[in-house]
């Protein structure tokens, strides 16, 4: 059984009552419980997991390289300007592992300095705009990926 990590950075520990507007209502535990039935559907092992501070996701992406786990990453505002983050995603990349980026919202209808990402130059791919929905779609292209 293929594996997954789910990583979320900052401030979508807020999800549900942080603009719901541009995020939606559905909270990051909500979204836990999401993620983890649409794993199970696809027949991935899925481990989930959010933090505001970088360093964390830097050191979860050390951790999918030592383990050979496949990522969906929503990087929020670390997107526009976390170099150290994206060297740890070109390691999960160049580890043929694969890494889709992850947007709940459409960053380039929202302010322009957030239409640049550091992060999708080497992500295998990137999902943005479509709400939580692009969870399932990022674990669906996985499944598809590692058949």
């Amino acid at each position: 059984m293929a594996k997954v990590m789910v990583v979320n950075g900052p401030n979508l520990n807020r999800l549900g009552t942080r603009e719901p507007d541009k995020y939606g209502t559905t909270t990051h535990a909500e979204l836990v419980d999401m993620v983890v039935a649409w794993a199970e559907g696809l027949g991935l092992e899925v481990e989930v997991g959010q933090s505001n501070e970088e360093a964390d996701l830097v050191e979860w992406m050390h951790t999918a390289v030592d383990d050979q786990v496949h990522v969906v990453l929503n990087p929020a505002a670390f997107t526009h300007y976390s170099i150290a983050l994206r060297d740890a995603c070109t390691m999960v990349t160049d580890a043929g592992l694969t890494l889709i980026e992850v947007h709940i919202s459409n960053p380039m209808a929202r302010e322009e300095f957030r239409h640049v990402s550091v992060i999708s130059g080497v992500a295998t791919g990137t999902i943005a705009g479509l709400g939580v929905d692009g969870y399932r779609l990022a674990l669906e292209a996985v499944a598809r990926r590692v058949g």
